[in-house]
């Protein structure tokens, strides 16, 4: 997965810059400002890095001779390795990998298998993330959190075999 903050949008700040020698220096108690160049970008373009465990369920809803249709189900979690690229105020590019939070999902797939070992798959992923400790400069404490939803669709084509 890839996210962009979007410049030129109001969001919420809470917390308080200091000593940064720039116009953002004071207080902030959930008030409203506009991200822009000079005061913040970050993107998770390398790579969100989503890393999680599922479990699955497979279920077969119909067989005819050498074809079977299945239904899977599954539930996973994980935590997010990020590489976000951060420029924060006057301080330097920080871009390096760190754990940031984690993430729930779901996702339903159907399954059309020939013969015993080759499938095409059919899938559908959603899910949440909440990273609480985004890493904005090489400063602990600096930091950024979000949480947002997501959904994919995917096309797999596999086989299985016996190892």
């Amino acid at each position: 997965m890839k996210y962009v903050v979007r410049q030129y949008q109001s969001v919420l700040i809470n917390g308080s810059i200091a000593l940064s020698g720039t116009k953002y220096d004071k207080n902030y108690s959930h008030e409203e400002i506009i991200i822009q160049k000079g005061f913040l970008q970050l993107e998770h373009t390398d790579g969100l890095n989503y890393v999680n465990a599922d479990f699955r369920r497979l279920d077969e809803l119909v067989s005819w001779k050498f074809i079977s249709l299945n239904i899977t189900e599954v539930a996973g979690v994980g935590f997010l390795v990020p590489r976000t690229d951060a420029s924060l105020l006057n301080f330097d590019r920080n871009d390096k990998f760190h754990i940031a939070g984690y993430g729930l999902n779901a996702m339903l797939s159907l399954n059309i298998r020939f013969g015993k070992n080759f499938f095409i798959q059919s899938e559908y992923k959603m899910g949440y993330i909440s990273m609480q400790d985004i890493r904005t400069s090489k400063y602990r404490e600096d930091f950024a959190s979000q949480n947002f939803l997501f959904h994919q669709y995917n096309v797999v084509f596999g086989s299985h075999f016996r190892l």
